[in-house]
């Protein structure tokens, strides 16, 4: 019932494109949370570089649309592999340190990436990069009104639909690894990392392995967001976004899948409400 009232939610806002662009918004941040909540909930490793692995997925998409017209279907892949590996480029030089030094590194990468793309010619600095084409499927394009059961949805909806899949797959890989043996083996860092050594965890190897997929979560959401806006800048991935997916955890609960996206949706409606 709640699916089928989520999928109706664009028949239901039809004369209102904005809240369905609320709608998409949320589900991007609820990605992002369901990334983070490996490191922050699963692993208490606090990460401030969710707006990083975001502005690089979108980026890294958006550069290869623009200049090389790779497909949104291949730049979500790519997006979200570029990420990763800055994800693996982050977590090794933060082994070497832990708790309120390894989030100080953390955002420390962010703030350098964000100065990067302010900087760099070829991300167009400060006036950042126009025209990023939309996706289209089957020729349809998603810059167009959707038609379905006779009804003209506005082209947000193409988007929700989108997101509402991506937002599912994520939620899905979540809690398959969640309960799975990685999950369990990010717990057992996260209660007590030396207990967990003596065991013969690789602490090291499946922190590395959770600030990956942390990324490639960043990373798809961060490409999304690039062809749905159209437009991108430095300024979209500042540092206080990752302050807000921290809280969007810390509010749903951490290590809660389940809560981590009604944190997400809460701190996405809330502030347009008030």
């Amino acid at each position: 019932g709640f699916v089928a009232m989520l999928l109706t939610l664009p028949f239901i806002f039809q004369s209102s494109p904005y809240l369905i662009h609320i709608c998409v918004m949320a589900g991007l941040f609820a990605i992002l949370a369901l990334g983070l909540n490996f490191q922050l909930g699963s692993t208490n490793v606090v990460n401030f570089a969710t707006a990083a692995s975001y502005g690089i997925g979108a980026y890294a998409s958006a550069l290869l649309a623009v200049h090389f017209h790779i497909s949104f279907w291949f730049g979500l892949l790519i997006g979200g592999s570029v990420a990763s590996l800055f994800g693996l480029l982050l977590g090794i030089p933060c082994m070497k340190t832990k708790d309120y030094y390894l989030s100080l590194v953390t955002i420390a990468f962010g703030l350098i990436v964000y100065i990067l793309l302010n900087n760099f010619s070829w991300t167009g600095g400060p006036n950042g990069i126009p025209n990023i084409p939309p996706p289209s499927l089957f020729g349809h394009s998603f810059k167009e009104p959707l038609s379905l059961f006779g009804y003209q949805l506005p082209f947000q909806s193409n988007y929700y639909y989108l997101i509402f899949l991506l937002v599912g797959g994520s939620l899905f890989v979540a809690h398959r690894l969640h309960h799975s043996r990685v999950g369990l083996t990010w717990n057992a860092i996260r209660e007590d990392e030396i207990a967990a050594r003596c065991h013969g965890i690789d602490v090291t190897w499946y922190k590395i392995l959770a600030f990956c997929i942390d990324a490639f979560f960043g990373g798809v959401a961060g490409t999304v967001y690039a062809h749905y806006i159209g437009f991108i800048s430095p300024e979209n991935f500042a540092f206080i976004v990752s302050v807000v997916v921290v809280t969007m955890v810390i509010l749903g609960g951490m290590d809660n899948v389940f809560g981590v996206i009604i944190g997400a949706i809460l701190l996405t409606i809330l502030p347009e409400k008030f």
